[in-house]
């Protein structure tokens, strides 16, 4: 069902505000924690890393929309708000945390329909959903796709890397961590449904493999410890 509202019922403004509101609830999140803080040390743990995510969210679930034909605002404020109760709740019920936030914000901001308070608030309550996409509103599919595509590009691939540090591993380990993006990536390819996302993670996983095959090219004895003899196999993704 549509939703019966003005063609945008979002002005440009208003989302600006949002996005500061976003913002400012997760660094007070992180301000609000005890002493070290719950996984602190982890880059994806701070506020400017979960505010970057959430706005690349945001600007591949508006792109996802856009060709798929869903509502955009619906998608693009969900994408907003999905990860904003992250830094302080558990992560089985980050996400209907997220909602009340976000119920809480567009019933006290301006006179949104009920009709799109509902929508974006199920959507984002069902971004964690782990079962078949088919069986959720184009919106919130768009939304999941976009969350799972900003983990197997460039952001995922470089958050693998710093991950390294904190595990105490070298560079030597560095093909072994891309080929974890690249499970990832494999994973995500079979989930996604719509021919925007699938042509997405097939791009960014293409370049993966290349960065992966390019650190055991030219890093003496890389692939001599058995960790990554040959790049993974991307069976079913089709080379361009």
């Amino acid at each position: 069902m549509g939703v019966e509202i003005r063609e945008s019922p979002v002005s440009d403004a208003e989302f600006e505000e949002m996005k500061g509101f976003v913002r400012d609830y997760l660094a007070a999140s992180v301000e609000n924690e005890g002493e070290g803080g719950r996984m602190r040390w982890y880059p994806w743990h701070s506020a400017e890393y979960r505010f970057n995510h959430i706005l690349n969210v945001v600007s591949l679930a508006e792109r996802i929309a856009r060709r798929e034909g869903a509502n955009v605002d619906v998608t693009r404020v969900a994408a907003l708000f999905h990860d904003i109760a992250k830094l302080e709740a558990d992560q089985d019920v980050h996400a209907e945390a997220g909602a009340r936030i976000a119920r809480e914000y567009l019933e006290t901001h301006c006179d949104y329909p009920r009709s799109f308070v509902e929508q974006v608030c199920d959507a984002i309550e069902d971004h964690s959903y782990q079962g078949p996409l088919p069986d959720l509103p184009l919106e919130t599919r768009c939304l999941i796709e976009a969350d799972l595509l900003d983990k197997v590009g460039a952001n995922g691939t470089a958050l693998m890397l710093l991950r390294m540090g904190y595990e105490s591993r070298t560079h030597m380990d560095a093909a072994e961590m891309i080929g974890r993006v690249l499970e990832r990536g494999r994973d995500a390819a079979d989930r996604v449904e719509s021919d925007t996302a699938s042509d997405i993670v097939h791009r960014r996983l293409k370049r993966v493999r290349w960065f992966q095959e390019w650190l055991v090219a030219e890093v003496a004895e890389m692939g001599e410890d058995g960790a990554v003899d040959e790049p993974p196999r991307m069976d079913g993704l089709r080379e361009d």
